[in-house]
């Protein structure tokens, strides 16, 4: 630890910097000085106005300085000029609001406490005062010569009259104050006041101060205190949570009596009681002080309550937990008045329970029985699992019985049945069984509303649920995509594929705050997930100008892919400065704020890429899409970005080593023929598969069937719709831009004649704004992006801002507009 350097005693003891905890207390003392000064000069002005109007009515400061004519004022001729010209030229009687407001400015600097309540109260005031100002001036300003609305008062209702007549005006005061009591007194007109005007209101004059936050709009009235064992001093660094110190309860009176831990308050006075968390209603508590054996410790309360009829200034001071900005940070408060979608906005199918009828499971079985035993194969136990399309059958061979013999008799076995889909497997792993599956005559539909109020689903403490199905058992499977940690979907045309994307994209929704989780969508088709693009203000992410949220293009897939790659290294420095090896890791530090924003960390949500029909981007763009894809399969997953790719059928030239050894869960719909089946899972079986969302899903080494979630479009759209509805963030979420080489071509060798007819005036506002965005050029000079992000770079080229850092402004390197002019002048000169 550095020594601090020893202070000559020659310096001068009162020297102050700028961020002496003395400057406020200093500035609010002197608005104090000027709050009474002036109360004391309009108080004066009341009776001396007649006589000294005439003397000071044209101010002059010739008239202040040197030996100008006598006043009657209380506080000579700077008082009754002061007061004058608050009086008669402004506001009138209501300038003692003036009073009022620097008064409490004064106490909040003395006080040295958040200066943002401030601004709020200056609003109020202001307006109160200008209310009335004219008030006064309308009702009693003819009938009396005192100037009791002033100047201001005088013209607003000379102008106010003129325009809405004598009866218009009365109107209209009567409309505001009626805004008054709605927004400010809370009352609601239905005969009780919106939890005010209670006996407390009225014996106590009640004060709220919270340091270094503003007072809750809305406050009951009552203590809600959870007291706690002692803690010691804690040793965290100072944005670390802390546990919170005990509490001693005193009364007021000034008494010895005290209590450690959970207290509650009797007739007999204070009562302890053991582990609960306690409230105490205001009115029942009286004089009553709370104070903290460790007035250092983040988390401590000093509350104050004191009779306001004995004139005693009333205050419940309360030091808040983020004081030092302990408080957990909730991601989600920056939108929080979002509603998730309910389960009723999607049907509810008549699928209940799998039925299957009896004489169904025991011809079943008897033709199982009977084919094993053409070919000499006995069996000793055979048992039903009915699922909601298809029943496994597990039979336990006789001893000797060679299991590959059975595997042999798929075929044999759906001839006998005259079914399709038949599946043997052999063995069944863990159970000592060999599993043969068999179609319903009758197959049931999962609905996606069963799935999603189904308990697991509910209760799933996953950052990434997907609700996929049920499975044979009937047992909703619900998966984790932050574990698998990319999904390979895959399957012939027709069989499911659609359905199962919306049905992942509809579990996000459905589980996660637009802050933890958004969705990069890339649809090839341009029709399968256009629909979600009125979700770009919640859940979507994009690059920053494209015109629609879904990306078509190839070319913009390009980008698209790309800017995750560097989405992902600037992610990975994030982690790397926090010393976090995943993105949990990191945001727990952060949750707990111990990373500090302003060194550019973040809450970092979750980003799932959606790309639809991957094969067509292979065949129109090859290594373009496959190496930024590749990279993020490789890398990707430890700072939250996962990839769901859907396509037709995975070939080797579509899903090469690289990219596949990266996705170990993969969903297999009905394909046609094995050779796809064991591309897919590298595996047989869904060959045979019968379609309309029956699937197989590979995950850690297990291959289990399901019959998939289904979703319709108008369920989808009704959900959309929902959130959408709901107000969004102001700004979506971007994603890194992305400049291919042949953009930042050409550097250094522009000239004069080759910049933009607007790069000037864009230079200009970039300059004086210090603020290098391409979307600021865009909106204030009204230009489109492509034209805006050119002349971007052409400022790049020529050394005005500095190169593009992901989603954050470029760097400003001109300070001021003189030296952008001898720039351009030069430049100008040269070319």
């Amino acid at each position: 630890m550095a020594k601090r350097k020893a202070k000559n005693p020659n310096q001068l003891g009162l020297k102050m910097g700028l961020n002496d905890e003395r400057i406020p207390k200093l500035f609010g003392l002197l608005l104090l000085f000027i709050a009474v000064y002036l109360f004391v000069a309009f108080t004066s002005y009341l009776f001396t106005w007649k006589v000294d109007q005439d003397r000071v009515l044209r101010f002059s400061w010739k008239l202040l300085l040197n030996d100008g004519p006598t006043v009657d004022n209380w506080l000579g001729r700077l008082g009754a000029f002061l007061s004058n010209f608050y009086m008669y030229f402004l506001f009138g009687l209501p300038s003692f609001g003036i009073v009022y407001l620097l008064w409490q400015l004064g106490m909040n600097r003395l006080r040295r406490q958040s200066i943002k309540p401030m601004g709020a109260l200056f609003v109020k005031v202001m307006l109160a005062v200008v209310g009335f100002a004219v008030l006064l001036e309308f009702t009693i300003g003819k009938v009396w010569q005192f100037p009791v609305g002033g100047a201001v008062g005088q013209y607003l209702v000379s102008h106010l009259t003129g325009v809405l007549g004598s009866f218009g005006v009365i109107l209209l005061l009567v409309a505001l104050f009626g805004l008054y009591l709605v927004f400010e007194a809370r009352i609601d007109f239905n005969g009780s006041p919106r939890q005010i005007g209670n006996d407390i209101r009225d014996h106590f004059s009640e004060r709220i101060r919270f340091r270094g936050k503003e007072r809750p709009e809305r406050f009951e009235p009552k203590i809600k205190a959870d007291f706690t064992e002692p803690q010691k001093p804690s040793t965290e660094p100072a944005l670390a949570p802390r546990n919170k110190p005990s509490i001693s309860l005193s009364p007021g009176d000034g008494s010895d009596f005290e209590v450690d831990g959970p207290a509650t308050l009797s007739e007999k006075g204070i009562e302890q009681v053991p582990g609960e968390q306690t409230e105490l209603p205001l009115e029942a508590v009286g004089d009553l002080t709370l104070v903290s054996h460790d007035p250092l410790a983040a988390g401590d309360a000093n509350l104050t309550i004191i009779d306001g009829d004995e004139g005693i200034d009333t205050s419940l001071a309360v030091t808040a937990e983020n004081e030092d900005h302990s408080e957990p940070y909730d991601p989600t408060l920056d939108l929080p008045n979002y509603v998730p979608p309910h389960a009723a906005l999607l049907r509810e199918l008549e699928s209940g329970k799998a039925e299957v009828d009896r004489s169904e499971l025991e011809a079943n079985k008897d033709q199982i029985i009977e084919t094993l035993l053409n070919y000499k194969i006995e069996i000793t136990k055979i048992r039903a699992t009915i699922g909601p399309t298809v029943t496994l059958y597990e039979i336990v061979p006789a001893p000797g019985v060679r299991i590959s013999k059975i595997k042999n008799l798929e075929d044999d076995i759906a001839l006998s049945l005259a079914a399709l889909g038949i599946r043997i497997i052999a063995p069944i792993p863990g159970r000592g069984t060999i599993g043969i599956e068999v179609p319903n005559k009758n197959p049931q539909m999962v609905s996606m509303r069963e799935v999603i109020e189904s308990e697991k689903f509910r209760t799933a403490k996953m950052d990434l649920p997907l609700a996929l199905g049920k499975t044979i058992k009937n047992e909703v499977l619900v998966a984790d995509l932050a574990k698998m940690p990319h999904l390979l979907v895959a399957g012939a045309t027709g069989q499911g594929k659609s359905v199962g994307i919306n049905s992942i994209i509809m579990s996000l929704l459905y589980k996660k705050h637009p802050s933890q989780v958004k969705l990069v969508m890339i649809d090839p088709k341009k029709v399968e997930l256009f629909p979600y693009a009125k979700l770009e203000s919640h859940f979507l992410a994009f690059l920053p100008g494209q015109t629609e949220p879904i990306t078509t293009e190839t070319t913009k897939v390009i980008h698209i892919l790309n800017s995750l790659c560097i989405e992902m290294d600037q992610r990975y420095d994030l982690l790397k400065k926090a010393s976090s090896r995943n993105i949990k890791e990191y945001n727990e530090k952060f949750v707990a704020r111990r990373l500090n924003p302003e060194k550019g960390h973040k809450f970092l949500p979750f980003i799932v890429l959606i790309i639809d029909e991957f094969a067509d981007l292979i065949m129109t763009a090859g290594k373009e899409v496959e190496m930024p894809i590749a990279r993020l399969a490789q890398l990707s997953r430890a700072v939250g970005i996962h990839l769901v790719i859907a396509t037709q059928r995975p070939s080797v030239n579509i899903i090469t080593g690289v990219i596949k050894a990266n996705f170990p869960a993969r969903i297999a719909y009905k394909v046609t023929a094995k050779v796809d089946s064991r591309t897919i899972l590298d595996a047989g079986g869904a060959d045979q598969l019968i379609g309309r969302g029956d699937m197989l899903l590979s995950n850690d080494g297990d291959v289990v069937r399901l019959q998939g979630a289904f979703v319709d479009t108008p369920e989808v759209e009704e959900v959309i719709n929902f959130i959408g509805n709901q107000r969004g963030y102001v700004e979506p979420y971007l994603l890194p831009e992305y400049n291919t080489d042949e953009e930042m071509a050409g550097s250094g060798s522009l000239s004069y004649a080759d910049l933009d007819d607007m790069f000037e005036d864009a230079a200009r506002l970039i300059v004086s704004q210090q603020h290098g965005s391409t979307s600021m050029i865009q909106r204030r000079l009204k230009l489109g992006y492509n034209r805006a992000g050119r002349i971007v770079d052409q400022m790049e080229q020529l050394g005005i801002v500095g190169p593009a850092q992901g989603s954050k402004p470029r760097e400003v390197l001109v300070y001021d507009e003189q030296e952008l002019i001898r720039f351009i002048d030069d430049l100008r000169n040269r070319g």
